[in-house]
Formats: C-alpha cells, sequence, structure tokens
C-alpha cells in the first residue's frame, strides 16, 4: 500500500467536504443578511439563527482547512511487522469477526474514503479506539467493555 496515495486520497475527500461545507456557509450567510430574514417582531428569530449557522460552518470549514493543510504536509511512515501503533499506521482489526481498516491520522476522525476497493476509516489517537490501538502490535488481542457486551479485537496486520 502506497500512503502517499492513500493521503493524496485523504486530502481529496476533505476538500470535497470543505467545498460542500463552503456552499452551505454562504447560502447560509446570504440567509441571514437577505432583507426577508429581517425580524418581523421580538419573536423572530429567522435571521439570528442563520447567521449562527453561517458561523458554525465557517469555523467547521476553517477546521477542514487545517487539516488538508497537515495531511499535505505529513510524511506516512512504514511500519514493521513488530513496531507498535503509532500515527499514520494502517491497520486491519477484527473486532468479533469483523474485519475494519482504519488510519491512524492527527486530525478528521470519522472520514471514510476508498482507497484500492477498501473502506478505510481514518481514526485519531484521541478517539477511544486510537487510545487502545496506539502502542499495540500484529497479533495483539484484547477485550473491551462497551455498553453492555464484551468486545472481542485482534490486531491482523499494521502497515
Amino acid at each position: 500500500m502506497k500512503k502517499a496515495q492513500l493521503l493524496k486520497r485523504i486530502v481529496e475527500s476533505l476538500t470535497e467536504n470543505l467545498n460542500v461545507l463552503q456552499k452551505a456557509a454562504r447560502a447560509s450567510h446570504e440567509e441571514a443578511t437577505h432583507e426577508s430574514s429581517k425580524p418581523e417582531n421580538k419573536y423572530d428569530t429567522r435571521g439570528l439563527e442563520a447567521a449562527y449557522l453561517a458561523g458554525g460552518q465557517a469555523r467547521q470549514a476553517k477546521e477542514i482547512l487545517d487539516a488538508i493543510k497537515l495531511y499535505e504536509s505529513m510524511t506516512a511512515k512504514d511500519f514493521a511487522a513488530d513496531e507498535p501503533i503509532d500515527l499514520t499506521a494502517v491497520v486491519e482489526l477484527d473486532t468479533d469477526g469483523t474485519r475494519t481498516t482504519y488510519f491512524i491520522g492527527p486530525k478528521s476522525g470519522g472520514l471514510e474514503v476508498e482507497y484500492q476497493r477498501k473502506e478505510i476509516i481514518v481514526i485519531t489517537p484521541q478517539s477511544p479506539l486510537g487510545q487502545n490501538l496506539m502502542g499495540k502490535k500484529a497479533g495483539d488481542r484484547w477485550k473491551a467493555q462497551i455498553g453492555g457486551s464484551v468486545v472481542k479485537y485482534h490486531v491482523i496486520s499494521v502497515l
């Protein structure tokens, strides 16, 4: 697996998300400042709500832009079979019989990207699963209590 290509795919996906969010933020801003959004009475908050929405979307767009810059400047590390999981690792994990592939990234946890006909989910070291994976190696197994169930994990591979 060429991680540089995976990083490029992550940046592409983030850029797509940013473009959609920027369009939505512009539309919210236009709604907030449009003539029809002037309050008709003291209880009419359409314009204020649109302004809050536009502000939130602008902050989220900045976070995505920061993530894009970070991923563009990253150098991905290739992990040997006995090396512990760390940032930029691609981890194949078996969770109670279901295999999932994760990329340990610095930001944008939850982002799903398709790469080489495989779905890869970005997680951060700060997420609960990321915290559990950090430092583990290929072959490691553990159990965790999630809700009322015990979940079994097995690290299949680390790239």
